[in-house]
């Protein structure tokens, strides 16, 4: 078999698994939380596919030309009645980058060169909203694609062997970003409205629990001040904690060194450009907030 790799796109959003039961879709996030009800665009899709299959892959939304991961954590937390709403003005899509069972057969143990044909011989046919992720074997286009396309939200690549058995469990792919510099979700912040002291982030990567960022510089201060009193007119936002778990009064997010600390929930969340190296040490340092978005 041969040894040679294949690079596909890493795209800015959750990683999700669908699964399409005999009887209906589920649709698990990387926590294990099951968000089907906040995706009822993707699980009409789904619902065509063979019974008894399994895709792995992120879903995304696209805004003004690019991947928006703020609005992708807005659409995974929203209720189902609302979830409806959002399906239409801000529809998602999935990129699926592998398939682990197809209809009833387990094809996890088969090299990657094969799953590929067997994930865009069932997709292409069905068409959007399920994708497979776009991938090449040319190491030239590879580099066209890392050098262009974090424009478009577009992380990075990600390296896999066409021999390769599909790593459950286990990191086994090569993943080439530019920078540790990604958008995050604001989904929270702490201090007052008029003095918010940290911003309580989702960040792309890790199990989207929420993370508080290093004490915010003076300007930032102001410009998330100014944002939060821009957003007073909307309903005020329902508590939430740290786990994504019942909703509690005084909700808490992780503060790496700290332990749980109490935060002001955002609801539409932001979206800050941050920089984070670990989801242990340092916290996650916000740049700026993507008002450009």
């Amino acid at each position: 078999m041969s040894h040679e790799t294949h690079r596909s796109l890493e795209n800015d959003g959750h990683r999700l698994v669908v699964v399409r039961t005999a009887e209906d879709v589920v649709l698990q996030a990387r926590s294990g939380r099951i968000v089907t009800s906040a995706f009822p665009d993707l699980a009409a899709a789904a619902r065509q596919l063979p019974a008894e299959t399994v895709l792995d892959g992120e879903v995304v939304v696209w805004h003004g030309g690019r991947t928006d991961f703020a609005l992708v954590q807005r659409r995974a937390a929203a209720t189902a009645a609302r979830a409806a709403v959002l399906a239409q003005s801000l529809p998602a899509s999935y990129a699926a980058f592998d398939v682990l069972e197809l209809a009833g057969l387990d094809v996890r143990g088969r090299p990657y060169e094969r799953r590929r044909t067997l994930l865009v011989d069932l997709l292409l046919p069905l068409g959007p909203p399920l994708q497979p992720v776009p991938m090449t074997t040319d190491p030239e286009l590879a580099a066209t694609w890392y050098e262009t396309l974090p424009a478009s939200g577009i992380e990075g690549l990600v390296v896999k062997r066409l021999d390769q058995t599909y790593p459950a469990g286990r990191r086994g792919w090569q993943k080439l970003r530019h920078t540790e510099v990604r958008d995050a979700a604001v989904v929270g912040y702490t201090g007052t409205p008029r003095r918010p002291l940290a911003l309580v982030l989702v960040l792309p990567v890790g199990d989207e629990t929420p993370l508080v960022s290093s004490p915010l510089t003076a300007a930032l201060r102001a410009e998330v001040a100014a944002a939060v009193a821009a957003a007073s007119g909307a309903a005020a936002p329902s508590s939430r904690t740290a786990q994504g778990g019942a909703a509690a009064v005084g909700a808490t997010a992780t503060a790496i060194g700290l332990g749980e600390v109490p935060y002001r929930p955002l609801d539409p969340p932001l979206t800050a450009e941050v920089r984070h190296t670990s989801t242990r040490h340092p916290p996650p340092e916000v740049l700026r907030l993507r008002t450009d978005l």
